[in-house]
């Protein structure tokens, strides 16, 4: 019996995966439609190479009843044949957030999870680099948040962030899949969630189509900003990346981004741009300030140069 041929959608998804080099493939999958897809497609193209696949399921343990959704999760792709295995793990809010919070315990847990010569394929699509794009920007950002998802990092690779949602729903529809609705996916309280609901619908209707295509863009041009900005502060001498008069000779955008490198090296923890134009009035605007408070300590200037002194257990700066 001929294969029956695959729907337009469907055969996006397949061609996306299809560009991805050959070797063997982890697909992290939550059930939904954006991964779903992905599996089968990944499925359907490391079957014809003839090359190794599974998929990952995450329990975050979030919800109740997760366990049960996970294991639903399983099944629907053993169904086409797709060996997969859960994995739980614990969410622990360190204070950046919910979301934060799991998406870190998520993809410790696919590191963990993966083989050698192995690579984990992720779901996110065009809408999920759009609402990234409108987040950074909404906080504030420099251009290391704008950069949005890179297509691969590490051991993950993303295949399909130039198609868009409705290619993922139509590509289930096509192939009968029905892939799992996400409760929190649809709670207003979450930032993302608002953003894909209310602000981006706003602006495809006020500004016209193409707003999604036109952030990935900005996206894109966002990471060649930022990858040539690590690529000068890399060539920083370490000796100097304190020093306040090499930091005030440098351009503002590298001095910037050395300076968040210098607080990222120095253990800070979540930095935000308003912290790194704080410290960098240090540099600039040298007035015998006390210091600038950032997360973890407080960094001050003494005898030309910037010194980071880390809280103690209490809070307290030692």
């Amino acid at each position: 019996m001929a294969r029956r041929a695959l729907g337009p959608a469907t055969l996006a998804v397949v061609q996306a995966v299809d560009a991805l080099a050959s070797g063997g493939w982890a697909v992290a999958c939550s059930g939904g439609v954006d991964s779903l897809a992905l599996a089968w497609a990944a499925h359907h193209v490391a079957g014809k190479r003839g090359t190794p696949v599974r998929a990952v399921v995450v329990d975050h343990a979030m919800q109740p009843g997760s366990d049960a959704v996970a294991a639903a999760a399983v099944a629907r792709l053993a169904g086409f044949g797709l060996a997969a295995e859960a994995v739980r793990v614990t969410v622990a809010d360190a204070g950046a957030g919910p979301e934060a919070s799991a998406r870190e315990a998520r993809y410790a847990a696919l590191e963990a999870a993966v083989q050698p010569r192995e690579r984990v394929l992720l779901g996110h699509t065009l809408d999920d680099q759009a609402e990234t794009v409108l987040l950074g920007l909404a906080r504030g950002a420099g251009v290391r948040s704008l950069a949005g998802m890179p297509v691969s990092r590490g051991v993950f690779d993303r295949p399909l962030l130039g198609l868009g949602r409705e290619t993922t729903l139509a590509a289930c529809a096509e192939l009968g899949l029905e892939p799992w609705a996400d409760p929190m996916n649809r709670d207003p309280r979450y930032a993302r969630v608002r953003v894909r609901e209310v602000v981006l619908p706003v602006l495809e209707r006020d500004l016209g189509p193409g707003i999604r295509e036109a952030l990935a863009r900005t996206a894109t041009q966002c990471r060649e900003a930022h990858d040539l900005l690590s690529e000068l502060a890399e060539e920083t001498d370490p000796a100097l990346t304190a020093d306040c008069l090499h930091l005030l000779g440098l351009a503002p955008g590298l001095r910037r981004r050395v300076l968040a490198d210098w607080l990222a090296a120095e253990g800070v923890r979540d930095v935000s741009a308003t912290h790194v134009d704080a410290v960098e009035r240090l540099v600039t605007h040298w007035r015998g300030q006390k210091g600038v408070d950032v997360p973890g300590g407080r960094v001050s200037r003494r005898d030309g140069r910037l010194l980071l002194t880390p809280a103690s257990g209490d809070g307290r700066l030692r």
